[in-house]
């Protein structure tokens, strides 16, 4: 589906062809400005029929339709392809969500495709026309504005889950609460690794994008790109680092705090075994006094005495009090 397709000269919207190839034509027989036509969950019929008005290469119109990419930075003849990964946080314990972005960048225009509903590109043109001086730079302004807003987000996702882990890790080290929480602690994991998907393999385009891998790696050099946007670029950069290391320290801090989960399991089973084998210890004694006097010798010591059967009770109380002093003593009770 089609949500917006315009014109713009000089970094301002213009009135030009409704129609997005007379658009196109315009533009490239001015030699200025660019078509910015944005759409949302397009079917592969509605695609199909972009695809033989711009051009694009096969294996974009592939991984537009196929959806569900990972996060990358192709670079063909013709255009640029670009998907990034957006990522919804909504609290209340519910799962983080996960959507996409895929920008198709060429010589007179730029194409975003959107999916899933969380997408933070809802007020991204809107906003983008209020910078004409941005807008200048050419279709290239819209891959940066796409790539800064959702970097942006992942930051802001990036510090409600490090506020959702303060909550975790202290029911975790609440006192008395150890059950049910591995379960908890491996599902906020699972958030961590989605994020993660979607975080870290932008590394390398955000790199490529500002001009950094360029003189080691000549191949990498994004064309579409004017060198006025690079210093842009170089910031999202700065940032999705910052990203990645709250990533990176939100998930080796998952794994110390599952860790100590399992300690404090391991150390109350601990103490529930030593309570245990304590009253077994106590319940042996009576046992052991209580079986051999159940044996029915004819001769045994005090036996036929009157007072033999107080003095066998009155032992096994007094050795099982003995040890109930001792195990409470040591801990074990």
């Amino acid at each position: 589906m089609i949500v917006d397709c315009a014109t713009y000269l000089d970094g301002h919207r213009t009135t030009g062809p409704a129609d997005f190839s007379d658009a196109l034509d315009a533009v490239r027989a001015a030699g200025d400005g660019f078509v910015w036509i944005g759409l949302f969950e397009p079917t592969a019929e509605e695609f199909e029929h972009v695809t033989a008005e711009f051009g694009l290469h096969p294996l974009a119109v592939e991984d537009v339709v196929t959806s569900h990419q990972r996060p990358k930075l192709d670079v063909y003849d013709d255009s640029v392809f670009m998907v990034v990964k957006t990522v919804g946080h909504h609290g209340n314990g519910q799962p983080i969500s996960v959507g996409e972005v895929m920008v198709i960048l060429g010589d007179a225009y730029v194409m975003t495709v959107r999916r899933g509903r969380d997408s933070p590109l809802k007020n991204l043109r809107a906003g983008l026309e209020k910078q004409p001086e941005l807008l200048r730079e050419g279709p290239a302004a819209v891959l940066y504005a796409v790539f800064d807003l959702v970097v942006d987000s992942y930051l802001d996702v990036a510090g409600a889950l490090q506020d959702d882990l303060d909550e975790l890790e202290a029911t975790v080290f609440a006192p008395g609460r150890t059950t049910g929480l591995a379960e908890q602690i491996y599902a906020f994991k699972r958030q961590v690794v989605a994020f993660r998907r979607g975080t870290l393999p932008l590394a390398e385009p955000a790199r490529r994008l500002s001009g950094q891998a360029a003189p080691a790696w000549p191949s990498a050099w994004v064309p579409f790109v004017p060198d006025g946007l690079r210093p842009y670029f170089r910031d999202v950069a700065d940032h999705l680092a910052k990203v990645n290391e709250a990533v990176d320290g939100l998930d080796r801090l998952l794994t110390d705090i599952l860790s100590a989960n399992l300690a404090q399991v391991s150390v109350q089973q601990n103490s529930d075994m030593r309570k245990i084998s304590a009253w077994a210890a106590l319940a042996a004694v009576p046992t052991m006094i209580a079986g051999i006097y159940g044996m029915n010798f004819e001769h045994m010591w005090e036996l036929r005495q009157p007072w033999g059967y107080p003095a066998a009770v009155g032992v096994m109380a007094v050795v099982c009090l003995f040890l109930h002093r001792v195990f409470k003593r040591s801990g074990w009770l």
